[in-house]
């Protein structure tokens, strides 16, 4: 029995980061630039695949392969969103401006400004 209901907890968190990695890649393909782009991927690329380490984690039991897929897992939870932020800093730095914003409306960073 308590097998049954692992099995459909795993299922369900399998699926469900599915979903979010579709939603994501939905995402990378409709919004209109760079910055939204990333950040639909970004967030909807460390939730999927943290959910789908879960699922993996519950179907693999306690066992050697558990411990790699937590490890796997942190190392996503913490190089994931470092990633898209240093994008998103190289593409600002670099001057990309975000979609349908006017220059006069974007903040100075440089060092002239301070």
């Amino acid at each position: 029995m308590m097998e049954i209901v692992i099995d459909i907890l795993s299922w369900g968190f399998i699926l469900a980061g599915v979903f979010f990695v579709f939603i994501g890649t939905l995402g990378m393909l409709r919004l209109p630039d760079f910055y939204t782009r990333l950040h639909a991927a970004g967030i909807t690329d460390t939730m999927g695949m943290e959910l789908l380490l879960i699922g993996m984690m519950l179907q693999a039991g306690w066992s050697l392969a558990t411990v790699k897929l937590l490890m796997i897992s942190l190392f996503i939870f913490f190089t994931s969103p470092t990633a898209t932020h240093a994008l998103a800093n190289a593409a600002n730095s670099v001057g990309l401006r975000p979609y349908g914003v006017p220059e006069k409306d974007l903040r100075r960073t440089s060092k002239e400004d301070v």
